[in-house]
């Protein structure tokens, strides 16, 4: 029995998107709800300069964020929201632009088991990564299924289990915000978050099509405007300091 809300982030101008991905989930027997995305082309100057810390951005990340990051983060925001109101333990988070490749509802009712079997063992279960991702302390959690800690958190937001616990932690950091959602996901020890990732992985990308453009249609207008040392710096500290943050984690069992 489905006890976790399942929200569907979805822009008010892409109903193509929202009718494939509904199809998905119906013909899959997930009940789901549609949260409205926030468009963050439709953010007010004095919006953004509430919601974007700039000088974090320049000193911490990679790139400056465009519109649609903005919008993108301030929409995953809203659906920890929603879950920390709901009052259910935990949510299923996706994007509209998946397509369900496994057995989708298996493998929820096997994370959902695995988290009342092991409160606390972890905040976050990825769902979809774009490159294969290795796993660490692995465990059997259903009929063909294990969970265990990535090597690398993947970068993407594609689906993800998050906890109430998971989503009061994001919620008493963001906003504002200086850096993408998914690049906030790989910097977990500044949230104290546990990710997890399952595998199989049960979802897949699926069509990028848009009526108003994409994050990384906008993400190409802008050039790069960081030296290539900088650039190299900037990912050689996160390399490091992932890899501290990993070794901590295993040192205490966690």
């Amino acid at each position: 029995m489905q006890d976790w809300p399942v929200y569907v982030i979805n822009m008010d101008s892409n109903a193509t998107r929202l009718a494939r991905v509904g199809a998905e989930l119906d013909a899959a027997g997930v009940t789901w709800t549609r949260l409205p995305a926030v468009n963050g082309r439709a953010l007010s100057d004095a919006d953004l300069t509430r919601v974007y810390d700039a000088r974090a951005n320049r000193r911490f990340a990679r790139h400056d964020l465009v519109a649609p990051e903005i919008g993108c983060y301030l929409s995953h925001i809203k659906a920890a929201e929603w879950l920390r109101d709901s009052g259910a333990a935990a949510a299923v988070i996706l994007e509209d632009d998946l397509r369900v490749t496994g057995d989708f509802a298996a493998t929820i009712a096997a994370v959902q088991a695995d988290h009342a079997a092991r409160a606390g063992a972890w905040d976050m279960v990825k769902l979809f990564s774009f490159k294969p991702v290795r796993l660490d302390q692995v465990c059997a959690i259903g009929q063909g299924i294990t969970l265990g800690r990535p090597d690398r958190v993947p970068s993407t937001t594609l689906g993800y289990v998050l906890t109430r616990a998971g989503a009061e932690k994001i919620l008493a950091k963001v906003p504002p915000i200086f850096r993408p959602v998914d690049e906030d996901h790989k910097h977990f020890w500044e949230f104290d978050l546990r990710v997890a990732m399952i595998a199989p992985q049960p979802i897949a990308i699926g069509a990028q099509e848009t009526s108003d453009g994409t994050v990384g249609d906008s993400r190409k207008q802008m050039a790069q405007k960081d030296p290539i040392w900088v650039r190299l710096w900037r990912f050689g500290r996160y390399r490091v300091n992932y890899r501290l943050q990993l070794a901590r984690a295993r040192a205490k069992g966690l």
